[in-house]
């Protein structure tokens, strides 16, 4: 039995990630269109500079992703303190709605923020995105957060203020160092959701905001160039960078409890 499962894992494994082996290799194939290796090259990586609408929707889901997290950071850190160590009347029905935005449905999200900006009448844009991601970013690092204080000895906090320390500066040298790791862990994580993210990013992004996953759909309809596998092997090296840095930070964070 130990073999069956081995064998299902590796072809589970392989199904998932054979494609993306497939798509760096392909994104130094000399041929512009189909599967047929015609040579070796560094061209699409090159003619990549080039391509202005791509490098703009780039840059549109770098600067989204980018203000999302910091934003998703100081309300998640916010919420999750609030959470566990704040004596709030409605703690448990503020913890049940803080989870909320991580199982609702994205389409879900996309439509009740689209009705509400419409609603507020705030014009669609770059900044209406990053108030989208946010929304649902927050409460992820909220989770991480909140995780991570419970796990924290909370006598440390209790002897900083015993020995004079203000709540401020018991927060700055005892609670954020050590929370600092799941923060680092849920921003990081906000960052990918972020710049993945297509379906929230559709409904309420404007004329000028259009995002790197919502460019490469467009292209759909005439067939994907070969520049965007060149792009698309970049940010899955830097991905792959993320997802490391992310279960790093969670590493480090489990091994000083």
């Amino acid at each position: 039995m130990i073999w069956l499962g081995a064998s299902f894992s590796l072809l589970l494994y392989g199904f998932l990630f054979l494609p993306m082996l497939v798509l760096i290799i392909m994104s130094f194939n000399i041929a512009d269109s189909g599967a047929e290796w015609l040579g070796f090259t560094f061209n699409w990586y090159l003619k990549l500079l080039d391509n202005e609408s791509i490098l703009e929707s780039l840059y549109n889901s770098f600067f989204i992703a980018f203000f999302a997290t910091w934003i998703s950071g100081f309300l998640g850190l916010a919420l999750g303190m609030s959470m566990s160590r704040s004596h709030i009347k409605g703690k448990s029905l503020l913890k049940k709605i803080a989870n909320l935005p991580i199982v609702f449905p994205d389409i879900v999200i996309a439509l009740a923020l689209l009705a509400f900006f419409d609603f507020i009448r705030l014009p669609l844009g770059k900044f209406s995105v990053v108030i989208a991601h946010a929304s649902f970013g927050a409460a992820y690092v909220a989770a991480q957060v909140r995780s991570r204080l419970h796990a924290m000895d909370a006598l440390l906090e209790e002897a900083a203020s015993d020995l004079g320390a203000s709540e401020l500066k018991t927060f700055m040298q005892i609670t954020l160092p050590q929370l600092k790791p799941a923060l680092i862990s849920g921003m990081l994580m906000v960052f990918t959701l972020s710049f993945d993210d297509f379906i929230i990013a559709f409904f309420t992004a404007g004329v000028d905001a259009t995002t790197l996953p919502m460019k490469i759909y467009s292209m759909l309809k005439f067939g994907v160039i070969p520049e965007v596998n060149a792009l698309s092997s970049l940010i899955l090296m830097g991905s792959v960078l993320f997802v490391s840095l992310a279960y790093l930070t969670g590493k480090s964070s489990r091994q000083t409890l």
